[in-house]
């Protein structure tokens, strides 16, 4: 599977293959950062892919570690393998996307922080505290703000004086690069948010709780969401979920230790909110922290449920659970093959594109503009531009200028007209769109009108 549309704009701030792509207001360098130690030298996928595997198991490891002492062995042992194996994590957990690090991120923080309050004091755990909020903000800075809300707002009650004082200067240390970069390039902080907000849409009330479960079915970006929604056999481990986190809760309250469930509950939800009430459309990965964070109360209140039954009614229980998890694996398992196999042919049909170019003539140093450039032309090496949209960096004049020094190609609709500055250029198909190119300085490789439909 090659790199996605996102990908390629995080690895191509730190790879050599392919200059740099417009990096827009709401997105943070940090996973630019953790891909560089491969991204820089080589131009492997698979290489990049297996170095993220080893490293993603790796931080799960290191993230529920944190929470040794506050739960059972096997509660953190079930929370692992339920977080594992949804879709969503083994689908983002191999892939140079941010959300899953911002879900070790908060399984760390929240860890620590209730270990920090643990007696006899552990110190380690301020550090597992700083650290945690650093790679939260490091990766996705108003992600890392709404997971913290609930720990800020306990540590200003119970004046946590120390835990609140390790979390700030973790999510300072994090966030300090993307505030400064703020007033930079995008004209100070305020700006930058307003531009971000404006990227997605405009930050306000929306209910967006049906758009998740669309995108449940295998829909990695639901704008618009619209259309039927997935089988109830692939959505109901969806509706389980806030269930057996009531039962954690109430179970917590019964054995007084609400405190270590009810805080990653609460971290949880402040998670999911914005992502739930506050954007327009849905993709499955912006709630990968509140699935990391509940993961690890939902496994003690399965386990509980083992425990509180009759004895004689035990194995019947444990054998339904077991069973139902089965199940649940199994729909996993298909929303991965289905979305694996639809995202390589996608990423394939940009790659016939970009090897469309270079056929053409057009080599980097080179430009292309138009649908799905930015992608296309970080397959094919070249820089990307547009004039609209999300990524607008460029104005037509500007391009037109450009098509007479360097080689340029838009990508236009299959039925749409091209835009003015390529109007006399010659065409040729590519997949579904038509690749309009020049090879700058007036140069043409055939008259134009002279390449048909094929």
């Amino acid at each position: 599977m090659g790199l996605g549309w996102d990908e390629a704009v995080y690895v191509s701030q730190v790879g050599a293959g392919a200059p740099a792509s417009y990096f827009s207001a709401p997105r943070a360098r940090g996973i630019s950062l953790l891909v560089a130690p491969v991204a820089a030298w080589s131009s492997s996928t698979v290489l990049l892919r297996c170095y993220l595997a080893v490293l993603s198991g790796l931080a799960l490891y290191l993230a529920l570690r944190t929470w040794r002492g506050l739960f059972p062995p096997r509660v953190l042992t079930l929370a692992a393998a339920l977080f594992a194996s949804l879709w969503v994590t083994l689908f983002y957990g191999l892939q140079a996307m941010p959300n899953y690090w911002v879900a070790m991120g908060a399984l760390a923080v929240v860890g620590s922080y209730l270990r920090a309050g643990a007696p006899p004091a552990d110190r380690a755990a301020l550090t597992g505290l700083a650290a945690g909020a650093a790679l939260m903000g490091w990766m996705r800075p108003m992600d890392a703000v709404w997971v913290v809300l609930p720990l800020l707002a306990v540590g200003l009650l119970r004046r946590h004086r120390r835990r609140s004082a390790a979390l700030l200067a973790g999510l300072a240390a994090g966030v300090a690069e993307w505030v400064i970069e703020a007033y930079v390039r995008y004209g100070g902080l305020l700006h930058r948010l307003a531009e971000g907000s404006a990227i997605q849409g405009g930050l306000g009330w929306h209910l967006a709780v049906v758009d998740q479960v669309r995108s449940l079915g295998g829909r990695t970006l639901c704008r618009p969401c619209t259309g039927a929604l997935p089988a109830p056999l692939l959505t109901v481990w969806w509706f389980v979920l806030p269930v057996l986190a009531a039962l954690a809760l109430y179970f917590a309250v019964r054995a007084g230790r609400t405190t270590v469930t009810a805080l990653p509950l609460a971290c949880a939800a402040s998670a999911a909110f914005p992502y739930l009430f506050l954007i327009g459309y849905a993709a499955p990965r912006f709630l990968l922290p509140a699935y990391a964070l509940l993961a690890v109360p939902v496994a003690a209140a399965l386990l509980r449920l083992v425990t509180v039954t009759p004895r004689r009614r035990r194995p019947v229980v444990a054998a339904a659970l077991c069973l139902g998890l089965v199940v649940h694996l199994a729909a996993q398992v298909t929303v991965l093959v289905h979305v694996a196999h639809g995202t390589t042919a996608g990423h394939r049909a940009w790659s016939r594109t970009a090897e469309t170019l270079h056929r053409l003539g057009v080599r980097a140093p080179c430009l292309v503009t138009g649908d799905d450039a930015l992608p296309i032309a970080f397959y094919a090496g070249c820089s990307s531009a547009a004039t609209s949209g999300p990524n607008a960096d460029t104005t037509a004049d500007a391009i037109a200028r450009t098509a007479r020094r360097i080689p340029v190609a838009t990508l236009v609709p299959a039925g749409a007209r091209p835009p003015a500055y390529a109007h006399d250029w010659p065409w040729v198909p590519a997949e579904s769109r038509r690749l309009y190119y020049t090879l700058g300085r007036g140069e043409f490789p055939v008259r134009p009108g002279q390449v048909g439909d094929g």
